[in-house]
């Protein structure tokens, strides 16, 4: 068993903010630190084993499911934990970070669940981080509301979806927090201030401390996880098996190993997630080196793509054998005012929805509370009064190795028009992104760092690979910096394209671009910050 004792002083570097005393408590503090010091190694192992898989894949190495558990996956009887308190019925889950706005909003939404997300729709401010944290409690404790800039007050309703919170990534570090004097690992503090704070409340509530995890890339990183779970319940009393985790399947390699992931997090399961867009992202990022994986227009690569079908029956199939929810992807569209728009988006979503319910899902993503009867009535048409349709065990599904990576059937040249699509998401999104949101609203579509990544790397490698040239995409980013400039203070619009330039036309392909910019400019903006408003 690892130490639970921290090494070192547990130091907060970030600014004061209102109320930010609420949760960083000296006891929370310690437990967070007892986190860290039991994990923080066994997290930079996988981080590294992470960097030479991908060396491995960018060479040329093949993927297949791994010899060396093919008995967790030919073993009939296993199953994962029965579905906890408040999430039998998934049908609509709602997701956005967790500003004090989204919060209520999502919370009355008509939705089932909640997905309080602290990574890809949030961008990491201390503020925002502490500030998610003390809207969570808030919501729990049923004193959260707000008042809109006309006056009108919007408050908690009686019927609320049920919170699962999704803390940062195994990649990210918190730099305003450290132990040791070593930045903590953002996952664990995400993790263990909610934990701390709230677990005991929602179990209270009638329901529990559940989350969401996020870019896991195998079974080892899926039993670190679990191993956390263990811990943080047993350091505050509470029963193995009270938390439960839905993971993401949103990289290539965990779409190799589904049921090995779940059989790591069998007692604190609670299905997986086709994270789509963060799909297509792992796709290209780890294939971005080789010719024979260079994918068309992003507007293209719709989820009807053979690839695509075959990782989300897979999911499905892989769910329901276990006795797992599986829930289907983001339908990302933002309803407008315009209402020819606003009927084409719904008829999108309504068609995407269809063909989930129809392939076994027992729910699915929306990103906007305007979706969500849409969502609703598509489910429950397929539905009916069943909470969810896990015993559909899709036993039909046979996807192998070469279905997952079955690529080269879609490939084709980018257009002019999907090159600037491209570079105009990823450098509007990196400018949002580095003024403190992590969730905008672009060209009718609820964009995160999912999305700018999947740009910023299809760019890299339409490059690389001769597929558009370098002098036609910068020629493209210098119209619209001009236009970014005419809109925000230009040194924004530098930074952003500065950022772009580092991430998307780089001689090497970052895994990321948020570790980079967090530490660039994020950070860097708390070290100009005046000395005493840092003590």
């Amino acid at each position: 068993m690892p130490t639970t004792e921290p090494t070192g002083r547990v130091e907060v570097l970030g600014p004061p903010g209102e109320r930010h005393d609420e949760i960083l408590t000296p006891e929370a503090l310690d437990f967070t630190g007892r986190l860290v010091a039991a994990f923080a190694d066994r997290r930079t192992e996988l981080l590294r084993e992470r960097r030479r898989r991908a060396l491995l894949l960018a060479s040329g190495a093949a993927l297949d499911f791994p010899l060396v558990t093919s008995a967790v996956r030919t073993d009939p009887v296993w199953r994962v934990a029965p579905p906890a308190p408040g999430l039998t019925d998934r049908r609509v889950e709602i997701t956005g970070p967790p500003e004090r706005r989204m919060t209520v909003n999502a919370l009355n939404s008509g939705a089932q669940v909640w997905m309080a997300d602290f990574e890809d729709a949030t961008s990491p401010t201390w503020d925002n981080v502490i500030g998610g944290q003390l809207n969570l409690l808030d919501a729990i404790e049923r004193r959260i509301g707000f008042t809109t800039p006309e006056g009108k007050r919007y408050e908690l309703g009686d019927r609320l979806a049920t919170i699962m919170v999704r803390p940062r990534g195994w990649h990210l570090t918190e730099e305003h927090l450290t132990v040791g004097g070593r930045p903590a690992p953002a996952a664990l503090v995400d993790f263990g201030l909610y934990f701390f704070h709230c677990a005991r409340r929602q179990i209270d509530a009638g329901y529990g401390p559940y989350f969401y995890l996020p870019k896991l890339e195998n079974r080892y990183e899926a039993r670190l996880w679990n191993d956390v779970f263990v811990l943080a319940q047993d350091l505050l009393g509470i029963p193995r098996g009270t938390v439960r985790a839905t993971v993401l399947i949103e990289t290539i390699t965990a779409a190799f190993e589904m049921e090995e992931i779940l059989y790591e997090l069998r007692e604190h399961s609670a299905g997986l997630n086709a994270g789509r867009w963060d799909y297509l992202f792992s796709v290209i990022k780890n294939f971005a080196h080789r010719p024979d994986f260079v994918l068309p227009d992003r507007a293209g690569l719709t989820m009807t793509a053979p690839f695509m079908r075959a990782y989300t029956e897979l999911l499905v199939r892989t769910c329901h054998r276990r006795g797992a929810h599986a829930i289907g992807g983001m339908a990302a569209h933002v309803p407008g005012r315009d209402k020819e728009a606003h009927e084409a988006a719904l008829a999108r979503v309504r068609l995407d929805k269809e063909r989930e319910a129809e392939d076994g899902f027992d729910g699915s993503w929306v990103a906007h509370p305007g979706l969500v009867p849409v969502c609703r009535d598509v489910f429950g048409a397929v539905l009916g009064r069943r909470p969810h349709q896990i015993d559909r065990t899709r036993d039909d599904v046979d996807v192998s190795a070469a279905d997952l990576l079955a690529v080269r059937r879609i490939s084709g040249p980018p257009t002019r028009e999907g090159v600037r699509a491209n570079v105009a998401v990823a450098l509007r999104y990196f400018d949002a992104w580095l003024r403190g949101s992590g969730a905008v609203a672009l060209h009718g579509l609820m964009e995160d760092a999912a999305t700018a990544e999947i740009a910023r790397c299809q760019i890299w490698q339409w490059i690389r690979h001769g597929a558009v040239d370098r002098d036609t995409v910068l020629a493209l980013l210098d119209a619209e910096t001009a236009a970014l400039t005419g809109e925000q203070p230009q040194a924004r619009a530098a930074q952003a394209r500065d950022l772009f330039e580092r991430t998307a036309l780089a001689r090497e392909l970052p895994a990321f671009f948020t570790p980079d910019a967090y530490g660039r400019y994020l950070v860097r903006r708390l070290a100009r910050q005046p000395e005493e408003v840092r003590s």
